[in-house]
């Protein structure tokens, strides 16, 4: 099973919710702790809830999650569990137990996105972060020049687009990126690229997608 297959990653108000998929817990937490090391500047500074499903577990081997994520500059907040055992463990270390889910309601997404595939990233990307995702990806924020998203599925980015972006990156051509300011360095959508123009008047939202083999922007209504 892959890393990518066992840790899924969510966007939450207070920070991110990763959750394990079913695995021996050595196995879940090495997946975890390579996707980490993949993406250092992604977790960078990051709050993490971790879903951690069934496993059981005890104080020692949360305690050393926690100094190993520490180590990354990476702040453990919040464990969920179906385990009793888990749970108490949790909250005898401080930590909690409950949480207020990602909210798809509060952040504008065109309508094509299916939620429960869609990594969501509430900040901005500045120079130098790569987000690689196999579905949709939704920043709330900017992508700077120098920062890059490769998505599987489509991209929405809620406000300027002046990075990379490559949607659609494992050959799906149905794929789109929507922007609020649409200023790419670089544009792709599967296999087809291009460099947008010089932009002429004041920003505006815009789409793009792929037309007759070739990257196409039309106004973009959100609303």
């Amino acid at each position: 099973m892959s890393d990518s297959s066992l840790v899924q990653i969510k966007g939450l108000r207070d920070g991110l919710l990763v959750t394990l998929g079913d695995a021996a817990w050595m196995i879940a937490q090495e997946a975890l702790i390579n996707r980490i090391e993949q993406q250092p500047s992604f977790f960078q500074g990051a709050r993490l809830a971790l879903d951690v499903g069934n496993q059981v577990l005890k104080s020692a081997e949360l305690s050393a999650l926690r100094d190993s994520l520490s180590e990354k500059g990476i702040t453990l907040w919040a464990i969920l569990s179906n385990s009793p055992t888990t749970e108490s463990t949790a909250q005898i270390l401080g930590l909690a137990t409950r949480i207020h889910k990602a909210r798809p309601a509060e952040a504008p997404v065109a309508k094509s996105v299916d939620h429960d595939a869609a990594l969501w990233i509430d900040r901005t990307l500045r120079s130098g972060v790569r987000i690689e995702h196999p579905g949709h990806v939704v920043v709330v924020g900017d992508v700077n020049p120098g920062a890059e998203v490769i998505a599987g599925g489509s991209v929405i980015i809620w406000g300027r687009l002046r990075g990379v972006v490559h949607a659609g990156a494992q050959g799906n051509r149905e794929a789109t990126v929507c922007a609020l300011d649409m200023s790419p360095t670089q544009l792709r959508i599967a296999g087809e690229i291009a460099v947008a123009p010089a932009r002429q008047g004041p920003p505006k939202p815009e789409v793009v997608h792929l037309k007759n083999g070739r990257l196409q922007a039309e106004p973009w209504n959100p609303g």
